[in-house]
């Protein structure tokens, strides 16, 4: 921002807040000159107060400069540093590195630690503003003599354009501030070298050459080190220096200069005299102690965070034109760019870089941008195709989609994915093994080939099983990943298939390697071959192998690649008919013929283990088809599946023919015949049917209870989570009247304590005079707390303080009066639930008033219901209906986020018509809100997204046509 006049902040590339020239300061020819030529800086604080900021010295100037008047912290500061050198002088050398290297670790941990947790607070509380504001050191009435004392510190060190007076309360606690700043920078620099040249040595063993570099590198390093820190004061000046951000605003910095050197550089490169300076020592101890200093500096720096606002998640901010008829050229002929990171840097370039200083700033995206549409005339129970322009979101959504990065968004169910995971478990499993005799390198191929077995019948089974009841894979992809609108789901379809087949051939193919690769190391070729059962063996198990390859080719001709990957679980377009055709003939499942190959296996080798896993095979392939195959294949075929293939009608004819001659021969025995035959085959068929019945409905039973216990779990991990808290009770509950205390729900516009989820909750409370300023109101879930006269949970943040003012943030203030004195009367008041401090999930809920910060509860009240509504209908104007009342909900109806349709405010950018917003896109300040939102969807539409593809979307016609799409994709 960019103003003239007082009203605004001026932001300069150079401010001449830090001028280090002493003579101009005592020549008032001078003064005036430089102040006619000098650009007027304006600051801004927290509250809205414009005020001219004042010039201010550089601190080696003002500490070091004889003509400059010293203040009594500038003395302080003078005598601990000359403290240091009188040390130095007369201890003696050991003494000398064991005293001032913890010396210099209290200075560091004063800088990292002290000023890290200062800054923070500062930041995210305003607490040092609030102390000093509180303690009165700069009320005249309050207390004039620290008033007095204040002021005479802080116009010595000042020019004559400073004011006291007239400047506000943030500015001159900042200078205050900067007073402790300079007394431990200096500090810790002056410790760090008396440590440096405590542990100074010659090493011994270097020839000349190697020393006279190591000097040379030491001092570059220094003097580079010099250089950096200099040039970033002439950038950043004193207002960046000492953090004056989180104290006031003075408009945005212009990180250019040094700053385009290196990321950070005052806590990067800026630290290259920590390593020079190692050098010259020639001691171990300096390089060791200068590198955890430096560790300790980067932490300051990520605790602390970086300047910039806080930009909002799913801005679409429209390209330039100039950039959006380039992408449209390159569009419309069909040239994909290289890499979406050199679109962004043609597409987009910061006015500035990321700052050093710390606040509160939660930069939660790196991609900005904007896309506007065209919201067209909604057509019901139809999708629609989304036009919009160009913006950065939307191409990093279009190039990006949860990319593993190292291990970070790995999903086994993506097959890329699970081949990364597969290969490093092997390396590390390869690697790490010992030296393994025979019989434990055989037990290891053995459970390398069960494992893969299992997982292929078991593993791969219950994930199409899973899918042909519930469309899993297809409902788990919708659900992680954005698609656009225009392909009405078939994104989702296609990947979950593309992905099934990738995993279903490597299971394959590692099913019969890990098989084979055991047969290898269990086998010993034959002596004697002619001798025995030898050359037999080797003869039936290749003609068994040679079976099942016959058979694996006969069936992958007719089936084709859509039979072969089981198409008909994913694809309902596809046209898919039974054809009893080739090998399918004679028999219904040839796949039990893959047995043959391990059972050939098992002949060959003559091993054990081969032959219990050709067992293993059998029978895990028999219940994939029982489970899996034929219970689909009949919901979908029906009475057209066929009961008995040729070759088993074939048989049953004979053994017809041979059992009506056997009773032709039998005579009088027949019938006693008849009946055993009958008995036993009844006795197999119960047995048959009674195991079954057994297995469906232990499955049947056991579901519901392992997803009762599984929920069960998830409800006692989150009370245990919500435990971990230190009940504290007050002990002093009998001075106070608990029946004068009450607590009650206000009724919901509808008139009863039914609230829509998002809606704020409003409490009155009544208390009697004396009761606690501390006091506050929690809302649980109702049953949470089985004791009514003490909250032994955490709130988790869903609570709010009765009076305000008493609490900093989550923290009662320690120094507030903590009982009300005024008054005989009851007081009455009203607190209200909103954003972060609403229960977020549906359910019977309590509120309970609280004493003194304390978890003794005095009143509750309850129960209220927060609740989902359901759309009117399923269609594409009711459900986009629908999200313009709960998406502003879910956004805390902050008008900077919510979609312009639902009132959201216009940027005076987006009145541009080329590159106008969209009515219905909206952002977030969180992923939070983005959760929100999936949870609300979840319970509406019984449809599942990761907050990603909430994020993608972010327009509320993208969202609701996706919902229309997937409710459509997804019906059973």
């Amino acid at each position: 921002m960019v103003l003239s006049t007082p009203q605004g902040l001026r932001q300069r590339k150079v401010a001449d807040d830090g001028s280090g020239d002493s003579g101009a300061h005592f020549k008032a020819e001078s003064e005036k000159t430089r102040q006619a030529h000098e650009e007027v800086v304006w600051g801004q604080t927290p509250d809205g107060e414009v005020f001219r900021v004042p010039t201010t010295h550089d601190v080696l100037t003002g500490l070091f400069h004889p003509r400059y008047p010293k203040s009594h912290l500038d003395i302080l500061n003078l005598s601990l540093l000359g403290l240091q050198l009188v040390l130095f002088y007369i201890l003696p050398r050991p003494t000398a590195k064991v005293f001032f290297l913890f010396y210099f670790v209290f200075w560091r941990a004063a800088y990292d630690a002290g000023l890290g947790w200062v800054l923070t607070k500062q930041s995210k509380r305003k607490w040092m503003v609030r102390e000093v504001q509180h303690l009165g050191w700069l009320d005249e009435k309050r207390n004039p003599a620290a008033r007095n004392w204040i002021r005479a510190q802080l116009q010595g060190k000042m020019g004559k354009d400073y004011s006291f007076d007239e400047l506000p309360l943030e500015y001159n606690t900042w200078l205050l501030f900067r007073q402790l700043v300079d007394v431990i920078l200096l500090n810790d620099f002056l410790a760090y070298c008396m440590f440096s040249f405590a542990c100074f040595r010659v090493p011994e063993g270097l020839s000349f050459p190697v020393h006279a570099m190591r000097w040379i590198g030491g001092v570059a390093l220094v003097v580079f080190n010099l250089w950096v820190k200099t040039e970033a004061h002439n950038v950043v000046k004193d207002y960046g220096w000492y953090w004056g951000d989180v104290f006031f605003q003075r408009g945005a910095l212009v990180f250019d200069g040094v700053f385009e050197l290196a990321p950070h550089p005052m806590y990067s490169v800026g630290y290259a005299g920590y390593y020079g300076l190692s050098l010259m020592a020639g001691s171990y101890a300096v390089l060791y102690v200068s590198l955890a200093a430096h560790a300790a500096q980067f932490a300051f720096l990520i605790s602390n965070g970086c300047t910039g606002k806080r930009k909002p998640i799913a801005l679409r901010k429209p390209i330039s034109a100039s950039e959006t008829k380039k992408i449209k050229k390159v569009h419309s002929s069909r040239q994909i760019p290289s890499s979406v990171e050199d679109n962004s840097d043609q597409l987009s370039t910061p006015a500035a870089t990321e700052g050093e200083t710390a606040t509160d700033t939660e930069t939660e995206t790196e991609c900005e941008g904007k896309a506007s549409g065209t919201l067209r005339s909604y057509r019901p129970k139809k999708p629609i195709l989304l036009e919009s322009t160009v913006s950065q979101h939307d191409l990093h959504h279009k190039y990006f989609r949860r990319d593993v990065v190292l291990l970070h968004n790995i999903d086994l169910l993506r097959s890329s994915d699970a081949m990364l995971a597969l290969l490093l478990v092997y390396v590390v499993l390869g690697s790490s093994l010992p030296v393994l005799s025979y019989n434990a390198t055989l037990a290891l191929h053995f459970a390398h080939a069960c494992a893969w077995c299992m997982f292929h019948s078991f593993g791969l089974g219950l994930l199409l099983r899973a899918q042909s009841k519930s469309k899993y894979l297809v409902r788990h992809f919708l659900k992680h990943y954005h698609y656009p609108s225009r392909d009405h789901g078939d994104g989702a379809v296609q990947e979950a298939f593309t992905n099934w087949k990738a995993l279903y051939n490597i299971s394959l193919c590692m099913t019969y390697t890990s098989l084979t690769s055991l047969a290898w190391k269990s086998y010993t070729a034959p002596v004697a071959w002619f001798e025995g059962d030898a050359l037999l063996c080797h003869t039936l198990g290749a003609l068994l192998i040679a079976l099942h390859g016959w058979a694996a080719m006969e069936s992958f001709e007719v089936l084709g690649v859509f039979g072969w990957f089981y198409g008909d679980f994913f694809m309902e377009d596809f046209p898919a008919h039974l054809e009893y055709t080739g090998i399918f003939r004679y028999l219904n499942n040839p796949e039990l013929m893959s047995g043959a190959y391990f059972l050939g296996l098992a002949l060959i080798s003559g091993s054990k283990l081969v032959g219990v896993l050709a067992v293993i095979r059998f029978v895990s392939h028999w219940w994939f088809l029982q489970t899996v195959e034929h219970p689909h294949m009949q919901k979908l075929y029906g009475d057209s599946l066929r009961k008995d293939a040729g070759f088993v009608k074939v048989i049953k004819s004979v053994a017809s023919k041979n059992a009506r001659l056997l009773e032709s021969r039998a005579g009088r025995h027949v019938p006693e015949i008849k009946r055993v035959a009958k008995e036993v085959k009844g006795t197999f068929d119960k047995v048959f049917e009674e195991t079954a019945d057994v297995v469906e409905e232990f499955l049947a039973r056991s579901k519901p209870r392992i997803s009762e216990v599984m929920q069960e779990t998830k409800v006692l991990l989150q009370q245990s989570r919500e435990r971990l808290v230190i009940t504290r009770v007050a002990r002093d509950l009998s001075s106070f009247d608990t029946t004068k205390y009450k607590v009650s729900i206000v009724p919901s516009q509808s008139g009863d304590k039914r609230f829509h989820i998002g809606e704020s909750i409003k409490v009155n409370w009544q208390a009697p005079a004396r009761h606690s300023r501390r006091d506050w109101i929690g809302i649980y879930k109702v049953g949470a707390n089985k004791s009514t006269l003490v909250t032994k949970i955490s709130s988790s943040g869903l609570w709010v303080p009765v009076h305000h003012e008493e609490w900093d943030q989550d923290a009662p203030v320690d120094h507030t009066n903590r009982i009300t004195t005024l008054g005989k009367e009851p007081e009455f008041g009203i607190v209200s639930f909103e954003g972060p401090t609403l229960p977020w999930t549906i359910g019977q809920y309590e509120v309970r008033y609280h004493h003194d910060g304390k978890y003794n509860v005095l009143s509750l009240d309850g129960p209220c219901e927060v609740y989902v509504s359901k759309p009117v209908a399923l269609d594409l104007t009711s459900i986009r209906e629908y999200l313009t009342y709960t998406v502003p909900l879910c956004l805390d109806s902050d008008p900077d986020l919510i979609p312009l349709s639902c009132g959201g405010i216009q940027e005076s950018a987006d009145t541009d018509p080329a590159v106008a917003r969209d009515v219905d896109d909206f952002s977030f300040w969180s992923e939070q809100q983005a959760k929100r939102i999936c949870y609300v969807i979840k319970q509406a539409f019984g449809v599942e997204y990761a907050p990603d593809v909430v994020v993608a979307d972010a327009n509320l016609t993208a969202l609701a046509n996706r919902i229309l799409v997937s409710k459509q994709l997804l019906v059973l």
